[in-house]
């Protein structure tokens, strides 16, 4: 990996840690709960916890839909282009060189 693409991996993470740190304050915040610091730390632990589960649970309902949709996509695809070259069969065998008839 070039030292361009890791710099632009570090970024994504940089940004991506600082996205769910500003989340996490404002669930606290959000929350209306007076904790001290070990209580927050331990809130903010727990919030961030619960959305990784939340975001897999989500990814995961995401994978199984997508799967079921793909193959009827496939196959809609499939016609539309079947209509666009009607002259092209998947039947169709490749022709052979005339000399290999004998």
């Amino acid at each position: 990996m070039s030292p361009a693409e890791r710099n632009i991996l570090r970024q994504r993470e940089n940004l991506r840690r600082e996205t769910i740190r500003r989340e996490t304050a404002a669930a606290v915040r959000d929350s209306g709960l007076r904790l001290d610091s070990q209580q927050r730390a331990l809130f903010e632990s727990r919030y961030i916890q619960e959305r990784r589960r939340v975001e897999q649970t989500l990814r995961q309902q995401i994978d199984t839909e997508r799967q079921q949709q793909v193959p009827a996509l496939i196959q809609q695809l499939k016609k539309e282009f079947q209509i666009d070259q009607p002259n092209r069969s998947p039947a169709t065998k490749p022709v052979g060189s005339p000399k290999s008839k004998k």
